[in-house]
């Protein structure tokens, strides 16, 4: 059976569940962990959502993310490649470190937001890891308690103690991993499942090809298709290629290594340059709004 579409829009909160190939871990030291914080905090400051509850174990992940106008496929993929990239380089290892897609269940936040905070946050005294959640520097609890700082967490939902440890008992809670059976995609009421369903189904996100985002690239820097995939190091069509590349790690549209293939270059040369190409979007004018108005055409 084909897998549903992921129902964006707007606002909509989801609590995602990120796991490592076959169950291996996917942080190894405190270097790690801090790294991805980092790229938590420069996708919130990139894509305008906002993460309500955070917990990361040592082969998985939760977060609660409430998204923008971007898409969560968006978000997370990047996420997700950039963390990656850190720790086979970090390890000196290569392959896939995640557990193929993420899973998301997208959350009633008006009925479940608080409920779904304390989940996340209880993760490590379910697993038998800390007897309170204070104890465990990993998650957002402490930012709640306001013993911590945590600038890319919106903790303006105050959770009081007694609230949290009441939940302690709970043991697992299927819903929030698999949603409501009706759609496994939802967790929320008849009335919430109804309204979402009616206002999505039927309109399905635009799928961006990679054979669309080289056609735009291609008339952004007016050079034919041919310049683009022949080999050459001249400044235009390399930087085109590196753009492509940016713009397929950003929309989750395509892989470098398809682009790789298709234009004679090598995959990792590809990614050094989007690399580059967002550096320079932050110090110069010309490079970002290129990239604005890239994106825009596209999205």
């Amino acid at each position: 059976m084909a897998r549903k579409p992921r129902i964006h829009f707007p606002a909509a909160l989801y609590h995602v569940m990120l796991r490592g190939n076959a169950g291996q871990d996917i942080f190894f030291e405190d270097a790690d962990r801090y790294r991805f914080y980092l790229l938590l905090q420069e996708g919130v400051e990139r894509f305008g959502h906002r993460i309500h509850a955070y917990c990361l174990m040592s082969n998985h992940i939760h977060l609660a993310i409430q998204v923008g106008e971007v898409p969560l496929s968006r978000i997370m993929q990047n996420i997700a490649f950039r963390y990656t990239r850190w720790i086979n380089w970090r390890r000196n290892s290569s392959g896939h470190l995640f557990q193929g897609r993420f899973k998301a269940v997208l959350v009633d936040g008006d009925s479940y937001v608080m409920e779904l905070t304390r989940y996340i946050h209880l993760n490590p005294v379910r697993a038998g890891m800390v007897r309170s959640p204070e104890e465990y520097p990993w998650s957002g609890h402490r930012a709640y308690l306001g013993s911590e700082s945590i600038p890319w967490l919106t903790s303006d939902w105050v959770l009081a103690r007694k609230f949290v440890e009441l939940g302690k008992d709970d043991g697992h809670r299927p819903e929030f991993h698999s949603g409501r059976e009706v759609d496994s995609r939802l967790l929320g009421d008849d009335a919430f499942i109804e309204r979402i369903l009616e206002q999505t189904e039927g309109k399905p996100s635009r799928q961006i090809t990679l054979k669309e985002i080289i056609a735009t690239v291609c008339r952004e820097y007016e050079i034919s298709e041919k310049d683009f995939t022949t080999p050459g190091r001249c400044r235009y069509p390399s930087e085109a290629r590196g753009t492509a590349a940016r713009l397929i790690l950003e929309t989750g549209c395509g892989t470098i290594a398809e682009l790789g293939k298709l234009t004679g270059r090598d995959p990792t040369t590809l990614s050094r340059v989007a690399r580059h190409l967002q550096t320079k979007t932050t110090t110069d004018s010309s490079v970002a709004e290129r990239w604005k108005k890239l994106l825009t055409e596209l999205t």
